[in-house]
């Protein structure tokens, strides 16, 4: 029978735990005791604060519109036939908006087709009797008032045929009108008709709105209005679309303002190629005026946005020292701050999205 020593098991065990734990450390934790302490330096690029001369600028808040806003109209009367779009749809110039019936018309210009053979023959007849009796007209062979009258059927069938012409053509005209098509790319923003219903000749098809420009209205203290220059470039903030600003251009500075609240309606163009931008939305417009004064200048790059805040990473001792800034202007790549910088000191442009502040980090060209 096999017996189980407790107390000699215990004292092996308590043996071996206590030669482990008195053996040496590996070599490599005992050459780098500093490992594990901490990432290493963030690689960065740099550039210099700088002070610069720059226009006063101030921010307003306008409105986008659409560029082009238009309802579309049917030229001809009719019921329509086709209509597949609805409110949102996007379409390109020359796009089939509604399609009216076309059996009234086609039955009016084939009726008018047919007429003009009709006329066609009997002025053939009337210039052989108008060539008959002006021969024997020259030989005093008939009385004056039978050649007035052959000359008179010529005549007068001659312009019925002119008219049966231009009845024809416009026949052909209105067919075509029976397709209305869209005079330039953009988005339906309202229904006018459906499916069987009668559109009266100059009734509403569609609402179209031309989103690839927009427009903003802003309107402009008085003091400030005289200190724009026409076509001069604003950039334009549209928080709801992106946290970067857009570049715009003053298209014109209305004459008339409004007498009560002594503003100028400013009107500026906004290229939108992607759509983002839709009408109705606020934007806050920065616009130069023509007075001057000395800002801290560096690149927008440089500018971190932490929820409402904004502030730039300067280096100093190879570590990251975040500075809160406030930005007061827009110039070209560069953007104004307020905030405890100098002249002269590097701030972070490149690898300062994902810095903390302390952070050590080694510049690079």
């Amino acid at each position: 029978m096999l017996t189980f020593d407790i107390k000699a098991f215990f004292y092996r065990y308590f043996l071996i735990a206590t030669t482990v734990c008195l053996l040496p450390a590996p070599a490599s934790l005992a050459k780098d005791p500093a490992k594990g302490k901490g990432p290493p330096p963030s690689p960065v690029q740099v550039a210099i604060v700088k002070t610069k001369t720059v226009s006063t600028q101030i921010s307003l808040v306008g409105t986008t519109e659409a560029f082009s806003e238009s309802t579309v109209a049917s030229e001809i009367s009719g019921i329509v036939e086709y209509f597949s779009i609805k409110e949102g749809d996007y379409v390109k110039k020359g796009d089939l908006l509604v399609n009216l019936k076309e059996t009234e018309l086609r039955l009016r210009l084939k009726g008018a087709v047919a007429a003009k053979k009709r006329i066609q023959a009997n002025l053939q007849n009337a210039e052989k009797e108008l060539k008959r009796v002006s021969k024997l007209k020259e030989t005093n062979s008939i009385a004056e008032k039978q050649y007035d009258t052959a000359f008179y059927t010529y005549r007068a069938l001659s312009q019925e045929l002119l008219q049966n012409e231009s009845e024809i053509e416009l026949l052909k005209y209105e067919n075509k009108q029976q397709k209305v098509l869209a005079p330039f790319s953009g988005f339906v923003a309202k229904e006018h008709t459906q499916i069987g219903e009668w559109i009266n000749k100059g009734g509403p098809v569609v609402t179209l709105l031309g989103l690839d420009k927009v427009q903003i209205t802003v309107d402009v203290p008085e003091r400030y209005s005289v200190l724009l220059a026409p076509q001069s470039n604003v950039n334009v903030s549209i928080k709801s679309v992106s946290n970067n600003p857009f570049s715009g251009k003053i298209y014109s500075v209305l004459p008339q303002g409004n007498p009560d609240s002594r503003t100028f309606p400013v009107r500026i163009y906004l290229a939108n190629p992607d759509h983002k931008i839709k009408g109705g939305m606020e934007a806050m417009v920065t616009f130069n005026l023509a007075t001057e004064i000395k800002a801290l200048l560096v690149p927008k790059d440089a500018v971190v946005t932490a929820g409402d805040n904004r502030l730039v990473f300067m280096v100093n001792d190879g570590k990251a020292i975040s500075v809160p800034v406030k930005i007061i202007g827009y110039y070209d790549g560069d953007v104004a701050v307020v905030g405890n910088l100098k002249p002269g000191i590097q701030v972070v442009i490149r690898g300062n999205e994902r810095l903390r502040p302390g952070q050590p980090v080694v510049v690079q060209k």
